[in-house]
């Protein structure tokens, strides 16, 4: 079905102007949103399965456009803790790709360029908006997830869609949630690994109701950061994305474990972009302080790495073998493919890495490239 914007003199579907044609479809909208992902281009004529990419952004420019007076980027780590020189290559690459971020014909290009057939896409991921006061995030998280279920019912062989909730009100998060599985046929939710600076933990959050109501939905949580909340150290040097992202999702991941969250709700399919952070690479400290602290061990029964052996990684490590040590230890079911498209901290080639990993079997290979993503994202095959 084909989504017409509804800006006067506009008829780019990419520019995202809310969901009011969808709604006049009515009916119609509806069946096309509840489409699963047809099989069609599941096996292509070699045979293969599809190739999914888990970790891939689309930027609302309505909802950015809504809250452009407020100045978005005095809340965002990765634009206040960054020096003059990352702010001008930062405002260049935007500009360089403002199409591949928001236009789908271009994005559908580039995905069969780099061999990519669907995509599970998340908003840009400052697109969260948690600094908001609560009744306008939970607007904006509609805009968004409007816009991402009007791609998905466009393009429904090509897209799965992850929404967003409004976090720093639980209550609205649930509401959202609902609304993105089960109106909207999204996946997942993507969110930050922090709530405006409050963990996920924070008892005056009270996410448990969100995480209880993700596991019941039985849906993907992607979590991905914007730099580090306490990132003074890191301004120079584009330090607060290449090391701030991973060491956020580290701090984030680690208070879900340490904090009890993935004890109390087992099942829970959460991603981890970047390959982790730096947990994956360092997880035998947190069993050793588990082990030698009481501290550490005040909610959790057993050691740190059995919980999280439970998330999901992606496979950007930009290198065969820090993916091959990712994969010995967590195996193969864990890893999704991932590209962080269309930035330019992203893989640019996410098949040739995984074919080029030492020592990995074709099963492997083929699990990572799409099979995983299929199952967690329950594309019928």
């Amino acid at each position: 079905m084909m989504f017409t914007c509804t800006t006067p003199g506009c008829t780019d579907l990419a520019h995202g102007h809310g969901f009011t044609a969808a709604r006049k479809g009515s009916a119609a909208a509806a069946r096309a949103r509840k489409r699963s992902v047809s099989t069609k281009l599941l096996r292509d004529r070699k045979g293969r399965s599809p190739r999914v990419d888990i970790h891939c952004h689309y930027l609302n420019r309505d909802a950015a456009a809504k809250l452009a007076h407020l100045n978005p980027a005095q809340y965002e780590p990765s634009v206040k803790y960054a020096s003059a020189l990352t702010r001008e290559v930062n405002v260049k690459q935007m500009q360089d790709r403002a199409a591949k971020l928001s236009t789908i014909e271009v994005r559908l290009k580039d995905m069969d360029r780099m061999g990519v057939d669907i995509q599970a896409v998340s908003p840009a991921p400052q697109q969260t908006y948690y600094w908001t006061e609560p009744g306008l995030g939970a607007e904006v998280s509609r805009m968004v997830n409007d816009r991402l279920a009007e791609i998905v019912a466009k393009w429904p062989d090509r897209f799965v869609g992850l929404g967003t909730v409004p976090l720093q009100n639980v209550d609205l998060a649930v509401i959202e949630l609902e609304r993105c599985v089960k109106q909207l046929n999204l996946r997942g939710v993507e969110i930050n690994p922090n709530v405006a600076g409050k963990e996920l933990t924070d008892p005056s959050l009270n996410l448990d109701r969100f995480f209880a109501k993700a596991r019941e939905l039985d849906i993907v949580i992607f979590m991905h950061p914007i730099g580090f909340t306490q990132g003074d150290r890191l301004m120079d040097h584009y330090l607060n994305n290449v090391i701030g992202n991973p060491l956020d999702t580290t701090v984030g991941a680690s208070h879900l474990i340490f904090g009890g969250v993935m004890e109390r709700h087992p099942g829970l399919k959460i991603v981890l972009p970047h390959a982790g952070g730096f947990l994956a690479h360092y997880w035998a400290r947190m069993d050793h302080a588990w082990r030698a602290r009481p501290d550490c061990r005040t909610v959790i029964k057993k050691p740190p790495t059995g919980y999280l052996k439970k998330f999901y990684f992606d496979t950007i490590t930009f290198d065969p073998e820090m993916l091959r040590n990712l994969i010995d230890k967590f195996g193969a079911a864990q890893v999704l493919l991932g590209t962080d498209y269309p930035f330019d901290m992203g893989e640019e080639d996410p098949v040739g890495l995984i074919n080029s990993v030492p020592r990995l079997p074709s099963a492997e290979k083929e699990r990572i490239m799409g099979g995983n993503a299929a199952r967690l994202l329950k594309i019928r095959r």
